[in-house]
Order: C-alpha cells, then structure tokens, then sequence
C-alpha cells in the first residue's frame, strides 16, 4: 500500500511539473543576429527528423578546478606535477545536485525520463534523442535546414531558442540550435614532385632528436584524434613506415571508437589527415604506444533522405569520453577546428573547460592554429570574407577554436631550412578569452612593437594570443591510398609538436618524473629556452599583410619551434 501511495505522489508530482513548466513564461536563452556568412535557410526541419539534444549544465565548482589547474602546471609552484584523479576531476566538474534534478523534471514533464537519458561521468552533460517536432515545442522555437552557399553542406539550426525562465540559472546551453560551425581539418595537399620532402628523419634532424630513443614499456603513451570520417588505413601506415620508419614495421595502434566511430579499412575510405597524423606521430616517437580516437559526429545532412543523420560537432563526444577514461596517453594531438565566431561563446567556453580538466589530469594537448593567416587567407580587399557575425558586418581578422582557448598549446606553422613562417600560419588574438597571466610579458612585449594604430579595432589586443609554438608544415611525405604523396598545414604542425612533447615525457617518466602536463605556463616562463626563435615571415590576410615574426613570442609562429635536447634538459630540472 505505502509503495502504490508513493507511485501516486510521483505520478501527481509529474504531472504538476509537466503543467507548471510549460505554463512558464519562456524567455530566450541564446540567439544570433543571422546565420554565419555563407549559410542560408534552405527548407524547415522535417517534423521527425531526431536531434541528439546535448544539455550542459552549469559547472560552479570550475573556479576551483581552474586553480588546481594552474598550481600544477607552474614549475615554481609546491604542487607542480600533482595531477587530480579522475573522480577529483570530476567533483570540480559537477553541476549541483538541484540542477540536475530540476532539469530531469523538465524533461519528464516532456515525456523524457531517466531510461531515455544518457549522462556524462560528471553529470554534467544530458543527451536526449527527441524529433524536431518535440524539440521545438522544449525550446519555442522553429528548426530549418540550412545550406552552405559554398560548400553545398546541409545542417538543421534555428538562430533562437529559449526556455522557461526557472531553467536559466539550471542550463548552461543546449545544442544542436545556434552552432553553425563548419568544423575542418586544416590541411593542404601538395602534389609537386620536385619539392623538397619532410620526413621523420628529417624532423629529428632539423628539432635536434637524433638518436634518442623512446620506451615502449615505461607507461608513456601518444594519442591522435579523428573526425569527419577522417580514417587511418592500415596499409598507408605500413607503407610509410617500411620507407621512413622501418624500424616501426609491423607495430600497430590502440583504436578507441567514440560515439559510433568508424575506422574503414577500404582504400577509399583512407583520410589525409588520419594518415598525416598517424605516419608522424606514430613513427615520430615508436615505440610509444599510440591510440587513435575515432570519434562519430558532425556529418552532411541529406535533406532529401528519409533518415537524416545527426549534425552535432564531436568535440564534446570526445572530451566527454576522455574525462570519464581512468587511463589516458599523456599527450594528445588535434589538427581540426573552426573560426571562433561560428561557434557560440557558451559552447566555446565549456568545450575548453574540458581541455582544462585534462591539464589537471597531466595531460599535454596541442591544436592546430590553422591555415588561413589573420583571417580568411585572401589579401585581396574584393574578396576576402573577413567580417564579424554579429549583424555589423564589421571587418576583422577572424581568431579560431579551439587554437584560441587558453588551456591547450596551439602550433603555428613554419617552412624551409632555415626555418621562416609559413605564409598561412593562422595566429592572433580570441574575442572569447582573455589574456592568460602566463603570457602576459610576451605578448606585451610583442604589441609593444608595433607601431601605433597597426591594424587598430581588427583585433582584441587584450585576448588570448596565440600560436604558443611552432613547428614545419609543408612538403610531409605521406602514404596515402597507397601512393605517397605531399601534404602540409599547421594539420602536420600539430603531430610533430606533440612528438617532440611525447618524447620529453618519455624522458621524464624514465626518470621517475611526472608528465609535463598542461605545458604553457612551462613554456613561457622557462621551455622558450630550449625553442628556436623564428624572426622572419608573416600570415597575410583580410586585405592585410598579417602580422610579423620577430625576435620573442609573436602571432604567427608563437616562441618557436623545437630543440629537443635542449627541450630535455629544462624538462629534467623540474621536478
């Protein structure tokens, strides 16, 4: 009798909150002014087509995690290298208790129970799959498809959302809605036979690895990430290696499939980036053990096909799925991204409080910084694209992200022996995040330079800067589809700087030290020493000749690019 009471209490209870949450006045959570240039509405979201609603939830408890975060990371600092567990890791990330109580409610009163729910480690993240239709009574809104001018891609948005008024203080942001990001890889393919090639060979050389050898046994561990159906072939992989790495002939990878990811093994299916990433990083530091995150997500939309496919961005499948991992290798290369602008604030802010949360874990990240210079990659004023997306159309040079959040090291792009900047090495400063303190005296120093005015109201002088380092980008040797071929963009960058990091913690694990971990505020206070400074070249665009390397940090090759024995020596002081 008392369980049958309680089951009509709770039955009573659901149904007044399904009454009193869709009687609540709704007020808008998120919006934009218009679509990002290029996308235009095409056709409104079929009624059934299903959305996978990713809900986050507030994090109160980041500030905190934050200051771990920068305690750890400071060579000065007591608790250098006292990296958080998992568990600790995740207590910093939870929403409150009421939160997530208040927000399942909600989601009851829609008929979406715990059963239907999938929740993040943390409890911070809700996924929920509901039709179109559903989604847009939840949210008072209205989704459409909307086509790429350019590119002729499909999504489902909308440009406005809102919630009862009582959720706003209980939900961060809930997406798919206003994230028109077009998430690329940034890379090039080069298909000269003459040009010079980039081998692994020819990185020890030019970064000063020559002869060092890595532990296939000491716990260290290298890990590489792929999106957008990006696929490492196996055979590609072997190919390079009996040609430039014979001595990994034969080795395999941990393959770690994330949301449904695929790794096809067919020829065609083989990806550019997926075999840059892995011929480098793979063959840069065997015989580390390496792993591969393939990760689902984030694909055309065919508006004509009856069971469209979902059009979330994978970052924060990814991140979701290492945060809640025990064990994780301790340096992980990214060479994908989007402008900044294209992705709301919201969602930017919480994917790199992610990336924080890896750092207090000892965990190295590196991103791209991206292959279109201050902007769009154009100088000329008749077509470059370069304007803000806040309905002022006002020009500006165009930052990225993730290459603009201020818990990862971003790798800009350098070009011939001697090095030089490459012309497309994206840099600059983000909108979304302020200057870190750790990059304080460079990047003053560097805008001290400049002569008054230069490129005035472009740029947010008082952002994040970025590339934080650098290394080559152009003329990579690769095997691809059973060819070898060229390629390049600050997509080679990315594996390179983290092969050279792999292997400085290599040394320090064999030591009987800790990882390097989050490396900036390292890099900035002592590693430059152990960089080469590059001082020449610049990253043209939006009608500009971009900005100019010099001596000191700068916004197209960072401090430098690296020597590793020098790289080893200041990493074996620490403690």
């Amino acid at each position: 009798m008392r369980s049958l009471s309680l089951l009509l209490l709770h039955l009573v209870v659901t149904l007044a909150n399904a009454t009193s949450y869709k009687d609540c006045q709704f007020k808008i959570k998120e919006s934009i002014v218009a679509p990002p240039r290029g996308w235009v509405e095409h056709a409104p979201a079929p009624p059934n087509h299903i959305l996978e609603l990713r809900i986050a939830l507030p994090q109160p408890y980041f500030p905190l995690l934050e200051k771990h975060l920068w305690e750890v990371s400071d060579p000065t600092h007591k608790r250098y290298g006292d990296y958080l567990s998992k568990e600790e890791t995740e207590v910093f990330l939870a929403p409150y208790p009421h939160t997530v109580d208040t927000v399942s409610e909600w989601l009851a009163s829609y008929g979406i129970y715990e059963e239907h729910l999938f929740r993040s480690s943390a409890q911070d993240w809700v996924t929920a799959r509901v039709p179109v239709s559903l989604a847009e009574e939840m949210l008072d809104t209205k989704y459409h498809i909307y086509r790429h001018s350019e590119t002729d891609e499909y999504i489902v948005r909308t440009t406005s959302y809102s919630l009862p008024e009582v959720l706003h203080e209980h939900i961060q942001f809930i997406q798919p809605t206003t994230m028109f990001a077009r998430f690329k890889a940034f890379k090039s393919t080069m298909h000269w036979t003459t040009a010079p090639s980039i081998t692994p060979t020819c990185l020890r050389q030019l970064y000063n690895a020559v002869g060092y050898e890595t532990s296939a046994t000491n716990g260290n561990q290298i890990g590489i990430t792929g999106y957008l159906e990006q696929y490492v072939n196996n055979d590609d992989l072997q190919q390079f290696f009996e040609t430039y790495a014979p001595a990994a002939c034969g080795s395999n990878y941990t393959l770690v499939s994330i949301n449904g990811g695929q790794n096809n093994q067919s020829v065609a299916a083989a990806g550019e980036e997926a075999d840059l990433d892995s011929q480098y990083a793979f063959g840069l530091t065997y015989p580390t053990p390496g792993t591969f995150y393939t990760t689902a997500g984030s694909p055309p939309f065919d508006p004509d096909a009856r069971t469209p496919n979902n059009t979330n961005e994978p970052y924060s499948y990814w991140l979701e799925y290492v945060l809640s991992a025990e064990n994780l290798p301790q340096t992980i290369s990214t060479s994908y991204g989007d402008d900044e602008q294209t992705v709301p604030e919201s969602y930017a802010n919480r994917v790199c409080t992610g990336f924080a949360a890896l750092g207090t874990r000892g965990v190295s990240i590196t991103f791209s910084s991206g292959d279109i210079g201050v902007g769009d990659g154009d100088s000329n004023p008749e077509t470059q694209k370069c304007f803000s997306n806040d309905g002022r159309n006002a020009t500006m040079f165009i930052p990225a992200f993730p290459a603009a959040c201020p818990y990862v090291t971003t790798v800009g792009g350098t070009a011939y022996i001697p090095e030089t900047a490459a012309s497309f090495s994206s840099g600059g400063f983000s909108n979304y995040f302020s200057r870190p303190s750790y990059q304080d005296e460079a990047v003053s120093e560097y805008l001290s330079k400049l002569p008054p005015g230069t490129y005035e109201g472009l740029y947010n002088p008082d952002g994040r800067a970025y590339p934080d380092v650098s290394a080559q980008s152009e003329w990579f040797m690769i095997a691809y589809q059973g060819k070898f071929t060229y390629i390049g963009g600050t997509s080679a960058s990315s594996p390179t700087f983290a092969s050279i990091i792999s292997m400085l913690n290599d040394a320090r694990i064999s030591a009987g030290k800790k990882s390097l971990g989050f490396l900036n505020p390292w890099l900035y206070s002592v590693g430059y020493a152990g960089l080469n400074d590059i001082t020449t070249g610049n990253n043209p665009g939006c009608g500009t000749e971009g900005f100019n390397a010099t001596t000191g940090w700068d916004p197209v090759t960072g401090l430098g690019t690296p020597n590793f024995e020098k790289l080893k020596d200041l990493a074996l002081q620490l403690p």
